[in-house]
């Protein structure tokens, strides 16, 4: 099935633009053609004093590449397919199935043993031989583990106390590493306490001769995205925009798993990857959203899309650095069930000069480059910052993160 790609929408290659705005004359030079990134925008504008407090008033929340997620929200609302809002979001992508298998890192798993709960069908397989082995049942039995013991995985077993449970083939421990299944959901036991997980729960060594282990949960892709979604989207959204986070947080893990086949884990679970919670982060809705849109995922050019996404766009996506990231107006984002779509905030001048302390006394602040979209000509690229003892040119997103704001398509009064 195919995703219909938008119309490219005509960029300026080259002009200037006065614009009388409150702070005053603000002149703006367009520099660039297009490309995988918006063009720079160089920004010449009156410096604007900084007192005790400063305003901020701004739009988004998020980087704004790809889709905005409120705003596919809001697309849903206006009657827009699942293959629509993609359409928008991802201009010139198509449509695909894809399966397979994810290697997800448990970050939350932070000692070196696996410890799982007795399961029906419980296997534990040695990955450098191929040997598996069929776990007994035993009286009393609460835990099973895989640990490393003289440089080599081995099982236990926790009745009392932990014992070392023999392999049946007399081998002293495992060649490779060791792996759980078992013909039902696993419960890993953690420092935290005790998650769900579908699929095999792997103790995998972060590199050859490596005594220290990681936990790695290996799953369908589409259950992978079910233990996803939830986490990403409200499951009580339109079912159409939740339909859309399935495929796009699909596509992702696809993504990422094509850029890291060698890796011994391909995603992580936490928002540097995409949040997983395993079985217990499933909701029903989501997993509905998961089922309609089976294996489907975004090609271009044949490959896994990067399908970056984001809280808010404010209005406007941000030009991401693949071509079906383009800057674009979006007209979905602007309704009233989004919070981000416009905000204020206050900051104290005092967090900044804790951000920035070579600055001294901060006394004013220029934005010296935008990229061009929007009201206040979009998003800062850069700024300076004027203080008592030295100056400062910083990034917007340096900014952002050092003021706590929800993106970089602000103004400061």
């Amino acid at each position: 099935m195919s995703v219909r790609s938008l119309a490219a929408r005509a960029w300026p290659s080259r002009a200037a633009v006065s614009v009388a705005g409150s702070l005053g004359v603000v002149t703006v030079l367009l520099l660039g053609a297009v490309g995988s990134q918006a063009p720079a925008v160089a920004v010449r504008q009156v410096w604007t004093n900084v007192q005790a407090t400063i305003t901020v008033r701004g739009h988004g929340y998020g980087h704004g590449h790809g889709m905005s997620q409120y705003g596919a929200y809001g697309a849903a609302r206006q009657g827009l397919t699942v293959d629509q809002i993609l359409a928008f979001y991802y201009p010139g992508t198509t449509l695909a199935q894809l399966g397979g298998r994810m290697r997800v890192l448990v970050t939350g798993d932070t000692t070196d043993d696996l410890v799982i709960s007795p399961a029906a069908g419980l296997t534990v397989r040695d990955r450098g031989d191929r040997t598996t082995y069929p776990l007994p049942e035993i009286p009393g039995l609460q835990r099973w583990r895989l640990v490393v013991a003289d440089g080599r995985t081995v099982v236990e077993y926790l009745t009392d106390s932990w014992q070392r449970w023999q392999l049946p083939d007399g081998k002293p421990g495992f060649v490779g590493d060791g792996q759980f299944k078992a013909a039902e959901p696993l419960t890993l036991w953690t420092p935290a306490g005790a998650k769900v997980y579908r699929g095999k729960l792997r103790s995998a060594a972060p590199a050859a001769g490596s005594t220290k282990r990681d936990t790695l949960n290996i799953l369908p892709l589409d259950d992978y995205v079910k233990g996803v979604v939830p986490y990403e989207m409200p499951s009580s959204w339109h079912p159409e925009a939740v339909k859309a986070q399935a495929v796009a947080a699909r596509t992702y893990a696809a993504w990422t798993r094509a850029q890291y086949r060698k890796r011994y884990y391909q995603i992580c679970d936490t928002t540097s990857c995409q949040v997983y919670g395993g079985v217990g982060g499933e909701q029903p809705l989501a997993t509905a959203a998961v089922e309609a849109t089976a294996g489907q995922v975004l090609l271009h050019e044949g490959a896994p899309a990067f399908t970056q996404f984001s809280s808010s766009s404010g209005g406007w996506t941000a030009a991401g650095s693949r071509p079906y990231l383009p800057a674009q107006q979006d007209p979905y984002d602007g309704h009233d069930a989004n919070p981000n779509h416009a905000w204020s905030v206050s900051v104290a001048r005092q967090r900044l000069e804790r951000a920035y302390p070579g600055l001294g006394t901060l006394r004013r602040i220029q934005v010296t480059s935008r990229d061009g979209n929007g009201e206040w000509l979009g998003r800062v690229r850069t700024l300076r910052l004027d203080g008592s003892r030295s100056d400062r040119t910083v990034t917007g997103d340096s900014f952002r993160w050092a003021v706590g704001l929800r993106s970089t398509w602000f103004t400061i009064n």
